[in-house]
């Protein structure tokens, strides 16, 4: 992993983004940290092509989006345009909205919707991957439903975006999971889990948690990861000061 390949998810700062003006001021503190590319999410509403003006005059590249979950399975073109009025080839389903998983057959039914999305992004020359949440460890049969959904999609439609907080909530391992998904992995969210003195768990900056993240990003660069995406969903404070710990300590990893 290289420093460059370190985006900084704005959902951690979503507040300080509902306007232009706002996102300026916000990735003008992004770029000052050392980020050097964000993932959109949580933005505006502002038009794309301000979105992109005001991010490339602070040196931020744009390395991947989420897109709303009912407009990538009813109306992708309309996450297809999107994409391209950014000049971003890189998107993922956030949350799976009302579907029911207790339900074998609605799963298996969005499941089938998300490949054809996923194909139709291909198409246009885009990459649409998927989110995990906890809730996809939840068991389906003899396996879970995040195992059933890559089992169940190609490759080539659907690729991974793995979030290491949420896959050590549903009781998964991470490393395992990077593994598991070798050659499906282009991008991945890394946040730091831990567990207050209520024996409540709750997000931490990297390095502040309880996750091995040196073999975590080591088995993700095996799997082919080309962006390391720093979020954080809460924060005990200033998120960009959050942001700021996460950074320097991936920073200082490298240099280690």
């Amino acid at each position: 992993m290289k420093i460059s390949q370190v985006a900084a998810q704005l959902y951690t700062v979503r507040d300080f983004c509902r306007n232009a003006a706002a996102l300026a001021a916000t990735a003008r503190k992004i770029r000052a940290i050392g980020y050097e590319a964000v993932q959109l999410s949580a933005v505006g509403p502002i038009a794309p092509a301000e979105i992109t003006r005001i991010l490339g005059e602070e040196g931020l590249a744009i390395c991947a989006t989420h897109e709303p979950a009912d407009m990538i399975l009813d109306q992708p073109e309309r996450a297809i345009a999107n994409l391209q009025a950014l000049g971003c080839g890189l998107t993922a389903y956030p949350f799976p909205q009302g579907v029911d998983f207790a339900d074998g057959a609605a799963v298996a039914a969005w499941v089938r919707k998300l490949d054809a999305a996923g194909a139709r992004f291909r198409a246009a020359g885009l990459t649409l991957g998927y989110h995990n949440h906890d809730v996809e460890f939840v068991r389906m049969g003899e396996t879970t439903v995040l195992d059933y959904l890559y089992a169940h999609t190609d490759p080539a439609h659907l690729v991974a975006e793995l979030d290491t907080y949420w896959v050590q909530a549903g009781g998964g391992d991470p490393v395992a999971w990077c593994r598991q998904l070798r050659g499906r992995l282009p991008f991945i969210h890394l946040k730091d889990y831990g567990m207050t003195v209520q024996r409540q768990p709750e997000f931490r900056e990297i390095g502040r948690g309880t996750l091995p993240m040196a073999r975590i990003i080591a088995e993700a660069e095996q799997s082919g990861c080309r962006w390391f995406i720093v979020e954080q969903d809460t924060c005990p404070g200033d998120p960009f000061a959050s942001l700021r710990i996460s950074f320097d300590y991936l920073k200082a990893s490298l240099t280690a």
